[in-house]
């Protein structure tokens, strides 16, 4: 089984009830007396946990939105209006924007999932080893969940057990932000103990060792302590599990997922079961019609900016790889200058069912965050040079000039993330990191558009709805 087949009993039983989830809270309980009793139960509901990173809440949909779209790196076709990707893309966003509240409820579903996993695994009769292994993975889905809320909203509700009853998920109030770091940073801190370096037939896929920690060096990249990010991730440079694949356009067919370079990616697999990505229908021009995509919808999403464009240095290999500036007509024949990415492409089974995974963390990523905390702690050293350098070198470029200012250098290295990583959901967090996402989007939008309160989104509406005491709207936002 690859993790993306996805156990549908399974998923139901851990997201209690798959006639409809709200918010935080199930809607009914359902029967566990006879179930999370054996090694067999568990991997049922472990397999379902991984199942919710790939929901449109989550990896499936809302993540691109807010950490590329938001960013200067990609836009949605629909420039105006009042749509949630207009209000999003434009920074025009109202609390009952639908893509931030389907994050909300889809990422709290499936920390519902992992604290099931975590609350009921001491009971099950199974193999110690497994057991631990289990844990670890659970503890690693639910930090990433909870680092993407963070980022996302700023303080929000830490839930950590499973949740049983309306009232008590309705009553959940928002804890500061460093809380919900510290969590996080525990999770992981425990996960990388317990999981193993490497997977092999069925399991490829799962959480490994070196993805929880290269999450945690980019949680530490986050939170600025970036001597104890250095120090993570370059445990996970000495370990040599992972590479750069020689050549960046071998990273992208959907026969080589999960490679060399790959420390986690969100499994999909098409053929009518519900587990295929949109992606390659969602990305391609909203007029192409079928000369871009031959079977589905051609959506018009994550589309690269002219910034992005502009951003790749003359004879960048990457360039040509991750985008097309435009298509043939297949019907009239003509040339249409209507830019898209192409590191999802696929053929779907069909509309929006494709193979294509979502790359979370992989190697490139790692050196980059690498070279960023080695600038922080020690300024532009001879390490960090390499780290970014191996880079550029696969992307067919020369090596940085030596002698660049502290400042410099971090700013090549906010370029290099740019470009290496584009279309993966890193630029609006990496702006945001850095404390450069108002200076970089209002040059982006050539006005005074974003503020700083724009570092997070709105809270839904519907939760301040439910729960009035416990949760109050972010500061700048109104209904």
């Amino acid at each position: 089984m690859k993790l993306n087949t996805i156990i549908f009993g399974s998923l139901c039983l851990v997201a209690s009830g798959c006639s409809g989830f709200l918010e935080l809270a199930p809607i009914d309980a359902t029967n566990v007396n006879n179930f999370y009793k054996n090694a067999s139960d568990m991997q049922a509901a472990i397999t379902a946990a991984y199942g919710m990173l790939a929901n449109a809440g989550e990896y499936g949909y809302a993540y691109y939105n807010v950490a590329e779209v938001r960013s200067d790196n990609t836009m949605n076709w629909e420039g105006g209006g009042n749509l949630p990707d207009a209000e999003l893309d434009q920074f025009k966003m109202a609390s009952t924007n639908e893509i931030i509240r389907v994050m909300w409820v889809d990422t709290y579903r499936g920390i519902l999932a992992a604290n099931t996993v975590l609350d009921h695994i001491g009971g099950a009769q199974m193999d110690e080893a497994l057991r631990q292994r289990f844990i670890g993975e659970a503890r690693f889905l639910r930090a990433l969940q909870y680092f993407n809320l963070v980022r996302t909203f700023g303080d929000v509700p830490l839930v950590l057990s499973e949740t049983k009853s309306v009232d008590e998920g309705y009553s959940q109030p928002r804890v500061p932000k460093a809380e919900v770091y510290t969590q996080i940073i525990a999770d992981l801190t425990d996960a990388e103990q317990k999981l193993p370096v490497s997977y092999a037939g069925n399991d490829i896929g799962r959480a490994t060792r070196g993805a929880a920690r290269a999450l945690l060096g980019k949680v530490y990249l986050t939170t600025g302590d970036f001597a104890r990010a250095k120090t993570k991730l370059q445990e996970v440079i000495d370990a040599g599990t992972y590479k750069l694949l020689d050549d960046y356009a071998a990273l992208w067919p959907v026969a080589n997922a999960n490679n060399a370079e790959s420390l986690f990616e969100v499994q999909f697999k098409k053929g009518g079961t519900g587990t295929g990505s949109s992606f390659y229908n969602n990305f391609a021009p909203r007029n192409s019609g079928s000369s871009v995509i031959k079977v589905g919808f051609a959506g018009g999403r994550h589309l690269p900016t002219t910034d992005l464009i502009a951003a790749y240095e003359a004879g960048d290999y990457r360039k040509n790889v991750s985008l097309s500036l435009g298509y043939t007509d297949n019907v009239t024949g003509k040339y249409v200058a209507d830019p898209y990415t192409l590191k999802f492409q696929d053929t779907p089974f069909t509309d929006g069912d494709a193979d294509n995974n979502w790359p979370v963390l992989r190697y490139a990523d790692v050196l980059l965050m690498y070279a960023e905390a080695v600038n922080a702690t020690d300024g532009p050293s001879g390490a960090a040079y390499e780290a970014i350098n191996v880079v550029r070198k696969r992307a067919k470029l020369a090596a940085l000039p030596a002698g660049l200012s502290k400042a410099a250098f971090a700013l090549a290295i906010e370029h290099e993330r740019q470009v290496e990583l584009a279309f993966e959901g890193h630029r609006w967090f990496d702006l945001v990191r850095t404390g450069r996402e108002v200076a970089v989007m209002n040059a982006h939008f050539k006005a005074t558009v974003v503020q700083d309160f724009n570092a997070v989104f709105p809270i839904p509406q519907t939760q301040i709805d439910i729960n009035p005491n416990g949760i109050k709207q972010n500061p700048g936002y109104s209904f």
